[in-house]
């Protein structure tokens, strides 16, 4: 009787999507394969795969090549472009995770493009209305997951609690966080404040937190992302949006600044030296390509979408994470979940807290 045989444990990179492509993503790739031990599909344009390739040493690192011409530019319209270019780099991957051939994809490519691809390919979750992109901030105390980041601009009560049961189930399986608090993001603390589309979805969430396992704690503000008090924040994909715009926005200047201050002066420069240990801790955790990319959550299969901007580390990193999100079952832990919220119990529980709000 031969031994059985295993198959490689590969994801699946779109290498033509990004800014800085192919460059900084077959050099993430490559750092991937050598630090992770996983293998890559390296999908795109294969003599300028291999000419990037040549660039490293990627003796005995696992990078097979599947060729396509067809790329999805930056500026195309993503479902336009999804629907004409069927062999585009980014759905040629996200085909890998579907037939089973890779754990996940990666792409820092058009990101409306991945989103749309993502959906007409691994499909939805049974029971999931909306994906929504979980985007991971920095906190004071370890890392927040903000949901929707951009994926629904128009969301009804019922598309945030699902938000809020798919991000906890990350932040748990990826994290490794028990328990995970879980806030609504509002113009204050109170169970008034908000919209109607905050207050009836804080009534949905309150009531069917038990049934659901959610550490549901009630409203935050903008205030509580970076401070850690809760570790998954539920909003609509438009508030989402801007909170990461402006976090970006924000952590730039002041990174920024806080560099031209260490350069300024030969005593800051004495002082930056003693407390450059220290102040490279604080850079690391502030640099969005150690969280590598974006989950796009409720999909049927581990999807990342990684920043337009992304370098080599950020790519090494959200390959990992593509992984590990398949690794850890998210996908079938939000089926399950979703299961318990489509339950006539829980459905019956939700008309009551709706009846309630109104």
């Amino acid at each position: 009787m031969s031994a059985s045989v295993t198959a490689p444990v590969r994801v699946a990179l779109d290498v033509m999507g990004g800014d800085n492509a192919p460059a900084e993503t077959v050099s993430g790739a490559v750092q991937a394969a050598r630090e992770y031990g996983m293998g890559v599909y390296l999908v795109g344009r294969e003599e300028v795969i291999r000419a990037e390739l040549a660039k490293h040493d990627t003796t005995g690192l696992d990078l097979p090549i599947i060729h396509t011409d067809e790329v999805i530019e930056m500026d195309e319209h993503p479902a336009n472009a999804v629907r004409r270019k069927k062999n585009a780099s980014m759905i040629l991957a996200l085909q890998q995770v579907r037939d089973g051939a890779a754990l996940g994809a990666v792409s820092a490519g058009n990101s409306g493009a991945m989103m749309a691809a993502s959906l007409f390919t691994l499909k939805r979750i049974p029971g999931v209305d909306r994906p929504a992109l979980g985007g991971i901030f920095p906190t004071k105390e370890g890392a927040c997951l903000v949901i929707d980041m951009g994926a629904n601009t128009d969301c009804k009560p019922e598309y945030l609690q699902q938000f809020a049961l798919m991000g906890s189930i990350y932040m748990e399986r990826i994290f490794k966080i028990s328990s995970p608090r879980i806030g609504l993001l509002a113009n204050g603390e109170e169970e008034s404040k908000g919209n109607q589309q905050v207050i009836d979805a804080h009534h949905l969430l309150k009531a069917s937190a038990g049934t659901l396992g959610l550490n549901f704690v009630g409203n935050v503000e903008g205030r509580d992302i970076p401070t850690g008090e809760v570790n998954v924040v539920v909003c609509d994909g438009f508030v989402g949006n801007v909170v990461l715009k402006l976090s970006e926005g924000l952590a730039e200047t002041l990174l920024g600044l806080i560099r031209e201050q260490m350069t300024s002066t030969f005593v800051n420069k004495l002082a930056a030296a003693v407390l450059r240990p220290s102040l490279r801790k604080v850079f690391k955790r502030l640099d969005y390509a150690e969280y590598g990319g974006v989950p796009l959550l409720g999909v049927n299969g581990s999807a990342i979408i990684s920043h337009g901007r992304s370098n080599a580390k950020a790519i090494k990193n959200a390959l990992r994470v593509a992984r590990q999100t398949a690794e850890t079952g998210v996908a079938g832990a939000i089926a399950e979940g979703l299961s318990k919220l489509n339950s006539p119990e829980e459905v019956e529980k939700q008309q009551q807290a709706q009846s309630h709000s109104n």
